[in-house]
């Protein structure tokens, strides 16, 4: 495990020296300043487990520190200290977020007690993190991620019946992973070398399901200029996934259960029956026994589909994976945006564990993409969720997250830059601070984007990128 970092910040330097020599530790880093403005910047680039901070500072107060501290990453724990306490002070500290209030002279003893419990917690939660990551490469089954008993029981079962079925139906809500599943069924039977073809039924026109699936002969119809090898030929020795089968019309349903029950296929405009060996999964969204009771889906074509019946558990079932989950899609789109996003705040945690996922991983792995686009420094934050997440009465599901380009991505940073630098007056300092990270960070930033870095207080020289920028 890396040290863990603690930053005090007091405008007296005798108190510096006398509280970083009490908290040293081994896997300890202590780093002050006696100055609040540079202090944060300490903190933004350090991200440290534990600040402690005098409450009255020239310039900037502690409760001005304990604020930005806060709205950087509420998981540090900032403790207050002051030689003028007052209860209303104390409140105020505590309701801003403080972790505790101690009043000058500081008893070493008591702080150092305080200390080392903070100091244990970060030890735990660092360890937390490191099995997390250990957790994430072990806990993938052919590329669905969990631990819980609900995905468990699934994996389960795919391994019994992959080597042994002929048809499948999987069933779960729109976004639970129901190709994935499909494709492990593939790749653990006995047909994994043969291709593995995906239609979804949802996306084809009504009056081509019949070539699409079992192919057409030259002129059978206008259009058919010549001859056409369908689907289930195409899967021949292997696999073919009927996404949305529900929404399948009728007339193909019959040709489809006679097909299953054959292993033939009868090409459109053909009177020739052609032999096929396929492996066949559907998936569903929709109540197939309700559509049945709608007469919108054959109940002898369930039943040939359903002897293996595989329900994909929905993300409300297993949030004991959300964790895992976050962290693979942040690794994901970490690398796709090629951004350094090491994780969530701890109130980012808090919304996603809240939400209840109505659109399963699919909303999820579009809600962290959308924080890791959104994202100026290393951890996604509240202000880079999508803002439906704000609103638990909100359940609109985002669109899927697309593969950002480089530029896109360098505009939305460029334009987040300057306007902090806007909003700052062109004090560097300030607009790291509200960027939330680092002077340096800002710096290499600038740089990067063109902007000329020559003045930190002259806005049109902080904005302006140069010519041909």
């Amino acid at each position: 495990m890396s040290n863990i970092s603690i930053v005090i910040i007091d405008d007296s330097t005798a108190n510096l020296e006398l509280l970083s020599t009490v908290l040293a530790a081994e896997d300890v880093k202590i780093f002050t300043s006696a100055d609040p403005e540079e202090g944060l910047d300490i903190v933004f680039r350090e991200s440290p487990a534990i600040v402690l901070t005098d409450l009255v500072m020239p310039g900037l107060t502690g409760m001005d520190v304990l604020e930005r501290i806060v709205a950087f990453d509420p998981a540090i724990e900032v403790i207050l200290m002051t030689g003028h306490a007052s209860p209303e002070s104390a409140l105020e500290a505590i309701r801003k977020g403080a972790s505790d209030y101690l009043t000058k002279p500081v008893s070493i003893a008591a702080l150092r007690e305080r200390i080392s419990g903070l100091l244990n917690d970060a030890r735990v939660r660092m360890r937390a993190h490191d099995l997390e990551d250990q957790l994430l490469r072990t806990s993938s089954f052919e590329g669905m991620i969990g631990r819980s008993p609900a995905l468990v029981e699934m994996a389960a079962r795919i391994r019994r019946v992959a080597p042994h079925y002929k048809t499948a139906l999987i069933t779960g809500g729109t976004g639970a992973g129901k190709e994935l599943a499909a494709s492990a069924l593939h790749r653990l039977s006995p047909v994994s070398k043969g291709r593995f073809v995906i239609l979804n039924c949802s996306a084809v026109v009504e009056t081509l399901f019949e070539s699409e699936l079992f192919g057409h002969m030259r002129g059978a119809f206008t259009g058919a200029e010549k001859d056409k090898m369908g689907l289930f030929e195409y899967a021949d020795k292997g696999t073919i996934f009927l996404d949305e089968i529900g929404d399948m019309p009728l007339s193909t349903q019959a040709k489809l259960l006679r097909t299953l029950q054959n292993q033939e296929v009868l090409r459109v405009g053909s009177l020739t029956p052609r032999r096929i060996d396929v492996r066949v999964i559907a998936a569903t969204h929709r109540d197939l026994r309700q559509a049945i009771v709608d007469k919108s889906f054959r109940e002898d074509l369930f039943y040939r589909l359903s002897m293996i019946e595989i329900r994909m558990p929905s993300l409300a079932e297993r949030k004991d994976d959300l964790p895992l989950l976050a962290r693979h899609f942040i690794e994901k789109f970490s690398r796709q945006f090629r951004k350094e996003i090491r994780g969530l705040t701890r109130r980012a945690e808090i919304v996603i564990a809240r939400h209840d996922w109505p659109g399963n991983v699919r909303e999820l792995e579009n809600a962290i993409g959308h924080g890791c686009m959104m994202a100026v420094g290393e951890t996604i934050d509240v202000r880079d969720l999508p803002e439906y997440l704000l609103s638990p009465t909100n359940r609109v599901v985002t669109a899927p997250v697309q593969a950002a380009t480089p530029s896109t991505l360098e505009s939305h940073e460029k334009r987040l830059i300057a306007e902090a630098l806007e909003q700052a007056n062109g004090n560097q300092s300030k607009a790291a601070r509200s960027l939330r990270i680092g002077r340096d960070a800002l710096r290499y930033k600038l740089k990067k984007h063109g902007f000329d870095t020559s003045s930190d207080t002259d806005l049109p020289d902080a904005v302006t990128a140069r010519p041909g920028e």
